[in-house]
């Protein structure tokens, strides 16, 4: 797909990949850690909405909800959901990316290609925001299922 795109730092993980992705989809646990998405709504059903709630881009108090659609669930590997026709003008497509490095190490990294007429506009006004929030959601996310990981193995949580 062609367009504009934004994309995470790639972080490695002290987990297995089926792991980080029940730590991904774990939505009612996101107000625990993730700084960007902080709740989430939706089945993960092909075809149905999945409504995110994010801090407001100027830095301002409060929260909006971005509604897009689940197109592709595949664990532990990609999820992907699209904006539809939801926003004029404008397309999005976001993936989420683990990779298995092996029995107790994975890879994260997520993107989001942007098109449409207001692709540009979005980039210049938000792109820095998006690439920002989403390293913050890598990071975390890392460390959350890290932190998880070592607990449930009976490690000690430092």
């Amino acid at each position: 797909m062609t367009g504009h795109v934004v994309e995470s730092v790639r972080v490695e993980i002290a987990a297995p990949a089926r792991f980080v992705w029940d730590v991904l989809v774990d939505y009612p646990s996101y107000p625990l850690w993730n700084p960007y998405t902080v709740a989430v709504a939706t089945t993960l059903a092909i075809g149905d909405p999945i409504d995110l709630t994010l801090p407001n881009p100027d830095g301002s108090a409060g929260t909006f909800v971005n509604r897009e659609y689940i197109r592709v669930v595949d664990p532990p590997r990609l999820l992907r959901y699209d904006t539809a026709d939801e926003l004029p003008g404008i397309f999005a497509v976001r993936d989420q990316w683990i990779e298995d490095l092996g029995p107790d190490r994975s890879a994260y990294r997520t993107t989001d290609t942007f098109s449409g007429e207001h692709a540009a506009w979005v980039m210049a006004n938000t792109g820095e925001w998006v690439r920002a929030g989403f390293d913050s959601v890598a990071r975390a996310l890392r460390d959350r299922a890290e932190q998880l990981w070592a607990v449930g193995q009976g490690a000690v949580a430092g």
